[in-house]
């Protein structure tokens, strides 16, 4: 597949868009950085973004399977993926199946406790006010999204988390949380773009309860690629492996 890159159309902390010769499609590129705390902590971590291609890739074809609409095309070599180009809504949708992270500061949940259903927050994605929790009056007077769109994009968000949840589990995974983000196409529907991958997700050892995601890193431990490793070993099919040369 030609992946000759156009005009660069957005950089963001961790991944480069850019134009292609269709004018309906884009090459994102995964780069090698990682960053915590609204960019303040930065580092560049050889293989990064390699891992996260290939574990991005792999979760978007397990819900493309599902019916659900992403943004993915291909991956014609990892660190690149094809993609539908998207007009990115600025809302961060998380998913949180197990209380961690930033919930444990803000509210008095336990540690581990575990959510059915899961709890559904909307943020909003702007370094400039730190990402704020929205709730849906102000999302509809910032007009960021319709009524309608937010239904939808609920009713997608449970789907992927039922969907990610069960295929993870089954490769002996944990999924506490997970942000994803939506865009509209050239036709207007609600479509699932950026990445799924430990900058975005937690996952643990379903055995160890290991950390195996970027938490890693915002705790300043080691082992950080190893884990990403280890997340798109316990994913990716033998298939998968002889597809990209693998050998874990």
């Amino acid at each position: 597949m030609n992946l000759e890159k156009g005009n660069l159309l957005y950089r963001g902390k961790a991944k480069d868009i850019y134009q292609t010769s269709q004018q309906e499609q884009v090459i994102v590129k995964f780069r090698d950085d990682i960053t915590a705390g609204d960019g303040e902590k930065k580092e560049t971590m050889g293989l990064k973004g390699y891992y996260n291609s290939l574990i991005s890739a792999k979760l978007f074809t397990i819900l493309e399977n599902a019916l659900i609409k992403t943004q993915y095309i291909d991956l014609p070599e990892p660190g690149y993926m094809l993609s539908h180009k998207l007009e990115m809504i600025p809302l961060e949708v998380i998913t949180r199946n197990i209380a961690a992270g930033s919930l444990l500061r803000r509210f008095p949940f336990q540690e581990g406790q575990t959510f059915n259903p899961p709890i559904i927050q909307m943020d909003f994605k702007n370094d400039e006010y730190h990402d704020p929790m929205l709730n849906d009056d102000i999302i509809l007077a910032l007009g960021l999204a319709t009524s309608d769109e937010l239904e939808i994009i609920r009713e997608i968000t449970i789907k992927i988390n039922g969907v990610l949840k069960n295929f993870l589990e089954n490769k002996g995974l944990l999924f506490p949380d997970f942000k994803i983000e939506f865009g509209r196409d050239c036709d207007d529907n609600i479509v699932l773009g950026d990445e799924i991958s430990p900058d975005t997700c937690r996952f643990w050892d379903r055995e160890t309860k290991d950390i195996l995601d970027k938490d890693l890193f915002r705790k300043g431990e080691s082992g950080v690629i190893e884990a990403y490793q280890k997340v798109a070993n316990m994913i990716l099919d033998d298939e998968d492996k002889k597809k990209w040369s693998l050998d874990f």
